[in-house]
């Protein structure tokens, strides 16, 4: 089996072009592949398919073997794929996720795409729609007790559950200790992603992150996305930021108008190899 390693400010997933054929048992593949001293070495493993409703459909599994519904750096990743492999020259594609249609716009630099914007659609703040067992209409500044301290959480859902959390240092904070203990919290019926927040200033935040499925990886784009939501909730932001992560930046913003997210960040080709 062929695949290309990828990554999108450092989140990286292992690639494999499923157009002419599927993969048995991605679920196992994905752990397998994603060992970083056994395998290949990855946050998961990333399908590419043909869709019905869309021009390709992404399949997305976490290190653990758990299918995501939705990916932004994975989805960016794709377009970069499918047009530098020569399986489209569309530079406006639709990309079917388990979150729904996507639209990526891709900018390309000759004949290889370098950057692309994700339109990941409207954020969800209802709290059973997310979900998180909370009521009201969104959760918002909710206190949330973890290990005999008290957070405040603010929970958005950009296709997969987030839970974003503003800190005063993010490079200093435990997110190994806490993320998981959040990630499994009976708060969160489908478990959750977890994101500590420093504000820097109205348009810049940093974060890191803890994804369910993977631990801390380097980069999330749904979470990036849920961090400039719930920034611009809480009143710290003015719903456009760049959003710095471990593995680099990403720029986001909520559209006042259109009330749609928009994502758009870099893509890079790793390596290309075959499993024996």
């Amino acid at each position: 089996m062929k695949f290309t390693k990828m990554h999108g400010a450092g989140n990286d997933y292992v690639y494999v072009d499923c157009t002419r054929g599927e993969v048995a048992n991605p679920q196992e593949l994905s752990k397998k592949i994603s060992d970083r001293h056994f395998g290949v070495g990855s946050d998961g493993l990333v399908l590419i398919c043909k869709s019905d409703v869309a021009d390709f459909r992404m399949r997305m599994f976490n290190a653990d073997g758990s299918e995501a519904q939705m990916c932004g750096n994975a989805a960016r990743c794709i377009g970069k794929y499918v047009y530098d492999k020569g399986l489209t020259d569309k530079t406006d594609l639709t990309l079917e996720t388990l979150a729904g249609v996507k639209r990526l716009t891709l900018f390309a630099d000759g004949a290889k795409v370098r950057r692309v914007t994700v339109d990941m659609g409207l954020p969800e703040l209802t709290p059973a729609k997310i979900p998180v067992a909370a009521g009201g209409e969104r959760a918002v500044g909710l206190p949330l007790e973890v290990d005999g301290k008290v957070f405040s959480v603010t929970c958005v859902s950009m296709g997969n559950p987030h839970a974003v959390i503003f800190v005063k240092d993010v490079k200093s904070f435990d997110v190994h200790r806490v993320g998981k203990l959040i990630e499994h919290h009976a708060l969160f019926p489908e478990k959750v992603n977890v994101e500590f927040v420093e504000p820097l200033s109205a348009g810049e935040l940093r974060m890191r992150v803890w994804e369910r499925g993977s631990g801390e990886t380097w980069a999330c784009g749904t979470g990036a996305c849920a961090t400039l939501v719930a920034a611009t909730l809480n009143n710290l932001s003015d719903g456009k930021a760049v959003v710095h992560l471990l593995g680099g930046d990403l720029e986001v913003e909520w559209d006042k108008n259109s009330g749609r997210v928009y994502m758009t960040g870099g893509a890079e080709a790793v390596f290309e190899g075959e499993l024996c």
